[in-house]
């Protein structure tokens, strides 16, 4: 891991920060970047931060951990396993399984912290983590409150295609080609990758070319990032299309979840549907005139007030 400051946005000098490594269930290696209060005392409430989905702890989970650190939480945001600075074998490879997993384990290592109360720890999750964050509050009833910002549930856009479009032929020709290239990959003893994510060519949809002026410029670029400029194995879509992860959401309840999504993004079916099959208490905060990268980086856009107020309210401590 680098020590140097390189993120895609700037050192506050209201938080202390360190790099830190923490194990999940299947013996992977996460790294992270805690992000502390300056000045704070005694047992803090703390904040697991991830996503988006392709990106890396520098870009916009670390704004987000760093922010929400600056307004008095402990925070820490990481990269997912097979990613970043992270171990796992082979490279930029996802899992449903395992980055749900990377969540909770994420919490183990806050819960490690003497400064941080186990009882007081909530979930951000932006992007494609957005979806990853509610699949793995469900289960972990250690987590106290979440938001989704930005969502994507990504097991849906990759078995379904976006807005649902994908036919039954489509799907199966799919998984007959991603079929055949697990005998391409198994001859060849290593993995195919896609090719590079976030190139323009020109005719792309506007959505597209939100997320190149992010990831592939200076902007938000970071070379550890999948989506600026690398790119996934060719059969990381398998286990996404035969796993949804959402089946469960109903039993976030009765913890909250605001679903924060603007109002102009591509995206926003996927906030809309998860906040209908959620249990209250649930909000679906719009942004207005907010894309859905908007909510990556734009101080102006993202309702940190919101959160900070939401966080203090469903994490504040215990009555005596």
């Amino acid at each position: 891991m680098t020590n140097r400051w390189d993120k895609t946005f700037a050192k506050s000098a209201n938080v202390d920060h360190k790099k830190v490594t923490f194990t999940n269930r299947y013996g992977i290696t996460l790294a992270g970047d805690l992000y502390q209060p300056k000045g704070a005392s005694g047992k803090q409430a703390a904040l697991v931060v991830c996503g988006p989905f392709g990106a890396v702890k520098e870009q916009s989970s670390g704004l987000y951990a760093q922010t929400m650190a600056e307004r008095g939480f402990v925070t820490l945001a990481f990269d997912p396993s097979y990613t970043g600075e992270s171990g796992g074998q082979p490279r930029n490879v996802a899992s449903p399984d395992i980055n749900t997993e990377d969540v909770s384990a994420a919490v183990d290592c806050l819960g490690l912290q003497s400064n941080v109360d186990r009882e007081r720890i909530g979930v951000i999750g932006i992007c494609g983590w957005g979806g990853m964050a509610l699949n793995a509050v469900a289960v972990d009833k250690r987590v106290k409150a979440v938001v989704a910002s930005t969502m994507y549930d990504m097991t849906r856009v990759m078995s379904k295609g976006y807005n649902d479009s994908v036919t039954l032929d489509q799907r199966t020709k799919t998984l007959e080609q991603l079929s055949q290239q697990r005998w391409k990959d198994v001859d060849s003893g290593k993995p195919t990758y896609q090719p590079p994510y976030n190139e323009l060519k020109g005719g792309e949809a506007q959505f597209l070319v939100e997320y190149h002026d992010y990831y592939r410029t200076k902007r938000g670029y970071h070379p550890r990032a999948v989506n600026s400029g690398n790119s996934w194995t060719q059969t990381t879509p398998l286990s996404f299309m035969n796993m949804p992860i959402l089946s469960y959401i109903k039993e976030i309840s009765p913890r909250p979840i605001p679903f924060v999504h603007g109002e102009k993004a591509h995206s926003l079916y996927f906030a809309q549907t998860a906040h209908a099959n959620a249990a209250e208490p649930k909000e679906l905060l719009i942004v207005p005139d907010a894309v859905h990268v908007d909510l990556y980086d734009n101080l102006k856009k993202i309702p940190f007030d919101r959160l900070e107020a939401f966080f203090k309210q469903h994490l504040r401590p215990a009555a005596a």
